[in-house]
């Protein structure tokens, strides 16, 4: 943003910043950036993934267009609905997520390992019956998949809607790097490229269901109160922005009227005029401090990487199912 624009811009960034560390305060992870130093983790500055997991507005729409497709995956939807206090605190939900998402990206090496390891005990413990019977398991490596693939799908596409376009090609360099995250928790045929997630999104939706539980965590996650300032305008605008993400073939499914197309189609264009704030806002996140560690400039995110440099996932270290 030019210097001009960020004087005047000031009081409102000043606002925005103060919103979003009401939101997702930070230090409450307790995991070091800045630390052990030159320590790229798993992806590094050369990765595509530390540019697209870098924007908090691409991100936190990306997330919510993920939890909207995770509902309707009747596997995913039980487990939300089973083992989670998702009617009582969605947004520490939403924060935790946030922190595996930031760790496993932005870490050194080994606590991004720690925070992997963990997820997967946590997985393990995870198992139930969905509503018509049908056993599932946490750790199940189809239903990894799933979670993973809404996930990433969310977050490239919040990127490209309120960042700036991704070509084909950096998305499959994407694709295949964040899938290592996925295969590390026990996830199998991940989708390496985005013409692989096309495929992998028609060969599930026969499985996909949009029942009673599915509305449910939509209304919920439509009645989340954000710790803020106008909670209810500033659920409203991510929301909206997140659902306009979503792939036709999921608003059909959803049964989403046109009122809510044109919500979210307004919601999308006022968060893609709001957006430069938002990182004007947010000079000092953790990316620019795991850039830090590893001695380079954070103006490098703003540029794309050699796609041969981030085109092979960098091994967690951990054994690939």
């Amino acid at each position: 943003m030019h210097t001009a624009l960020r004087t005047f811009a000031a009081p409102a960034t000043a606002r925005i910043r103060a919103w979003v560390l009401d939101v997702f305060p930070r230090g409450r992870s307790g995991i070091d950036y800045e630390a052990p130093a030159g320590d790229p983790g798993l992806f590094g500055p050369d990765s595509v993934t530390w540019r697209i997991h870098a924007d908090f507005p691409g991100m936190l729409s990306g997330g919510l267009c993920a939890l909207m497709l995770q509902t309707l995956h009747p596997k995913a939807l039980a487990g939300v609905w089973d083992h989670s206090n998702f009617r009582e605190d969605l947004v520490g939900r939403l924060r935790r997520t946030t922190d595996f998402v930031a760790g496993s990206t932005y870490a050194g090496r080994s606590e991004a390992e720690r925070l992997v390891a963990r997820v997967r005990g946590i997985h393990a413990r995870v198992q139930g019956t969905t509503a018509d019977g049908t056993p599932y398991r946490a750790d199940d490596p189809a239903l990894l998949t799933w979670v993973h693939v809404t996930e990433s799908y969310g977050f490239l596409q919040g990127y490209r809607r309120y960042c700036r376009p991704v070509p084909t090609p950096l998305a499959d360099a994407y694709y295949a790097e964040v899938a290592s995250v996925a295969q590390a928790l026990g996830a199998s045929d991940v989708p390496l490229r985005e013409a692989e997630v096309d495929a992998y999104f028609a060969s599930v939706h026969d499985t996909l269901r949009f029942d009673v539980r599915s509305r449910e965590v939509l209304a919920v996650l439509a009645r989340m109160r954000l710790p803020v300032p106008m909670a209810g305008l500033s659920r409203d605008l991510f929301l909206g922005a997140g659902s306009a993400l979503l792939p036709e073939w999921a608003e059909r499914l959803l049964q989403r009227t046109a009122p809510q197309r044109l919500q979210s189609h307004i919601a999308s264009r006022s968060l893609a005029a709001a957006a430069p704030l938002f990182r004007a806002a947010l000079p000092d996140g953790i990316a620019p401090r795991a850039c830090a560690r590893v001695g380079v400039d954070p103006s490098i995110l703003s540029r794309w990487p050699s796609i041969h440099a981030s085109a092979t996932p960098t091994s967690t270290g951990q054994e690939t199912p």
